[in-house]
């Protein structure tokens, strides 16, 4: 089984990896850009989630062996590989598992360490949603509204919503094993894997993702990496001050 993508432009293979509960379309704007820069972008969708298929199975171990099988099926060497969150965690053990494959490596405010369980509501909200009462994204919308009151996140979480059939709607994540294993979203990078190109660590400066004690542990995993802040951002930073995000990663990529 092979991960779907949208692959955008020509150039130099950049890879993008989405976060948990999101998805390859959340980042079809910058991707754009990234294109026009010279650069390849592959939009992923990591199983369970997007376009890709569904499968029992969910841990860092497979994220990262399907990300491989999506390396070797379309030839890609030398690759720009950037992560969001959940997908920064992936490109972490990929490149300390195949660091032959990366050029240079960009995660997306996540640190290496251990996370706690967190999406409580955001998971009971989406599970309440029944698409036999709801028929508009607006009713689920505001169904939603009851467990995720930011609007911005709720607004994230519908994308996720979809026509399955003409006025039935259904969610594109695979909300019963994520629910099962989302767990596994919150583990740490194991003790011992190490990467020694260059990368590139970003924060939101209002996101509590990364903080001073994580900076130490970056650098124990890390041996020739940058942290940069972007201001005005929490932690979806790509979506909240997506001109500085753009800047910042381009610099460091080019």
């Amino acid at each position: 089984m092979i991960l779907h993508s949208n692959i955008i432009g020509e150039g130099q293979p950049f890879v993008i990896l989405h976060g948990f509960l999101g998805m390859s379309d959340n980042w079809k704007t910058l991707g754009r850009q990234f294109s026009e820069q010279g650069f390849q972008v592959h939009l992923v969708d990591q199983r369970n989630h997007g376009r890709s298929f569904w499968h029992n199975n969910f841990n860092y171990e497979v994220l990262a062996e399907d990300l491989k099988h999506y390396c070797d099926i379309h030839n890609l060497t030398n690759i720009t590989l950037l992560g969001h969150s959940m997908g920064g965690k992936t490109a972490m053990l990929f490149a300390t598992q195949y660091p032959e494959i990366i050029l240079k490596l960009l995660v997306v405010d996540i640190s290496p360490r251990f996370y706690p369980i967190h999406h409580h509501d955001i998971l009971e909200g989406l599970t309440a949603l029944d698409f036999d009462m709801i028929h508009s994204r607006g009713e689920a919308d505001k169904l939603l509204s009851n467990y995720v009151p930011d609007f911005g996140t709720r607004q994230f979480l519908l994308k996720n919503l979809y026509w399955i059939e003409k006025g039935k709607l259904a969610l594109r994540v695979n909300l019963e094993v994520l629910k099962e294993e989302v767990g596994e979203v919150g583990e740490a990078l194991p003790s011992h894997a190490k990467f020694e190109k260059d990368t590139l660590f970003l924060r939101g400066d209002r996101s509590e993702y990364i903080g001073e004690e994580d900076e130490r542990i970056i650098s124990n995993h890390f041996t020739s990496v940058d942290i940069v802040t972007i201001s005005n951002s929490g932690h979806w930073l790509h979506a909240e001050n997506p001109k500085d995000f753009f800047e910042a990663a381009i610099n460091f990529m080019l």
